[in-house]
């Protein structure tokens, strides 16, 4: 149960954005925002109202966080406008390639929930458990729910697409993380206290975070997993600023100390899935080319966007993954063998309804017929989207985070720069540990946005140096030969050509006789 204090947390921070935005520029304070809101507020506390999302840590940031940007865009809009220097952009009526499909997509997101509740109006009864059917007042608020869960995602696609943008979100990650690892290190010792401290109570099983002789960390994440990707993200955000500051010829050591420190963090930790992911990854960042990079991440992106087919097709390895288990870590071996399980019978329940799911309530899991217990246990996030909103809404949410890094790796222009992709192998990880966990965060869907932002500013501001080129400019000598040919004689338009002097040329030769 939270105590007043993680309550007075949750409802005094949007007064906590509201400062960052009066001191910080508009991009480093939205980062700000949504990052430390993320890593500091309380989890599973919230007030639930009727017809709105949960005023929970995902509400609160990125509610707060939009308000102050569009408070502090209207200001300048206004300063501008009073200068005389508002005036209308030429981007704005330039179209983009792939817009439309974002547009489509964040449509979908909406409508999915409208279509889903119309497949679901009937109850599901399993023995004494019944669960009513969805009505349209369902339909409001999970539509609501899915706005609210990617307002980051929104809110970076409009004001983080720039590389300055990238490098900001990149170096806040990795201070906040290393000023998290302190608080990492205090749990390490002391075990998962400091929520139950601090907030009154303990987000999760404490016996899952017994990791042999020691523990894993939670601090305010709610889920030691949480921590361990969050870790990782930062490791290689470290690995990519050092990669950038090579480029740029500035000091690089400071971020590859960074790199270091937080890897030995997350080892200590123990998360093995976040921990092979960094190890893996990071030394993609650090030496292989960024075209390599791109290829490698769009790969991952397109086989997690279409996971949920491979899975039930039979093409996913499951007997190799647990053969593999079991020579590293027979526990580990039985515990993933019993996510396949329960993923199975997801995915079999999901199957009943393909197209929109079977909506909330938990209405996508599987029940005794007998005795009405619940049977599933879910823990990856495409077997919970997928079994609620079923393709439609797997093809929203997870078309939204896997079609920027698609769109980045199959542009022609090679000008991007090791900021930018390596937030597209920090998105990339971020999508892996989608598969066998649930932890979507606000941290990756910023990220996501940001990419998403930078595909379509980069093409606004390729189409708009074009158009403001005139073609008189690019081929200066193209109508000479148009008026040589209506005049009838060369010599007219041959007075326009300036003949370079050379050195064989005497000026005597020049002049006319």
């Amino acid at each position: 149960m939270p105590n007043a204090f993680a309550y007075m947390m949750l409802f005094s921070w949007p007064l906590v954005v509201a400062a960052l935005f009066n001191a910080m520029p508009l991009q480093k304070a939205l980062i700000w925002s949504i990052v430390a809101g993320y890593l500091l507020l309380p989890t599973q506390t919230g007030v639930n109202l009727p017809m709105v999302p949960t005023i929970d840590k995902t509400l609160v940031p990125s509610l707060s966080a939009a308000l102050m940007c569009w408070v502090v865009s209207r200001r300048q809009a206004l300063s501008a406008a009073r200068r005389g220097a508002c005036q209308i952009s030429a981007e704005s009526n330039l179209r983009v390639r792939g817009q439309w499909i974002i547009s489509g997509l964040l449509l979908l997101l909406v409508a999915t929930p409208i279509i889903t509740v119309l497949q679901n109006a009937d109850p599901v009864i399993a023995g004494p458990r019944f669960i009513p059917g969805l009505r349209l007042y369902d339909a409001i608020s999970l539509a609501f729910g899915l706005v609210i869960l990617f307002l980051p995602f929104l809110l970076a696609q409009r004001f983080l697409g720039t590389v300055e943008a990238h490098r900001y979100l990149l170096v806040i990650v990795v201070i906040s993380a290393l000023a998290y690892s302190l608080l990492v290190f205090f749990e390490l010792r002391m075990s998962p206290q400091l929520h139950r401290w601090i907030y009154g109570f303990f987000p999760h099983s404490f016996a899952q975070h017994i990791r042999g002789d020691g523990f894993r960390p939670v601090v305010f994440l709610g889920h030691g997993l949480s921590v361990g990707i969050f870790l990782a993200m930062a490791t290689l955000s470290a690995c990519a600023l050092w990669r950038q500051a090579i480029r740029e010829r500035v000091a690089a050591m400071p971020w590859i100390f960074a790199a270091g420190w937080l890897l030995l963090t997350l080892l200590l930790t123990r998360n093995l899935g976040a921990t092979a992911l960094a190890m893996l990854f990071a030394p993609v960042i650090l030496f292989t080319t960024l075209r390599l990079q791109l290829v490698l991440a769009a790969v991952i992106a397109g086989s997690v966007l279409v996971f949920p087919m491979l899975r039930g097709t039979g093409w996913v390895p499951t007997d190799t993954i647990h053969a593999a288990a079991q020579a590293i870590n027979p526990e580990r071996a039985v515990s993933l063998q019993f996510r396949f399980d329960h993923e199975d019978a997801l995915l079999d329940r999901a199957n009943e309804r393909p197209l929109a799911g079977w909506g909330s309530w938990g209405r996508n899991r599987d029940y005794d017929p007998n005795t009405g217990r619940n049977l599933s246990v879910t823990d990856g996030l495409w077997v919970i989207v997928i079994g609620s909103y079923g393709w439609l809404g797997y093809i929203a949410q997870f078309g939204l985070m896997t079609l920027p890094i698609l769109m980045l790796a199959f542009r022609r222009r090679t000008d991007l720069l090791p900021a930018t992709t390596g937030l597209v192998l920090i998105a990339t990880i971020g999508l892996i540990n989608l598969i066998p966990n649930a932890a979507q965060t606000p941290v990756l869907l910023m990220v996501c946005g940001a990419l998403s932002g930078y595909c379509f500013s980069a093409q606004k501001t390729h189409k708009k140096n074009e158009s403001s080129s005139p073609a008189s400019l690019k081929y200066p000598f193209r109508d000479v030969g148009k008026r040589s040919l209506n005049s009838g004689s060369m010599a007219p338009a041959l007075r326009h050509v300036r003949r370079p002097r050379g050195p064989t040329q005497p000026a005597t030769l020049r002049t006319k006789p």
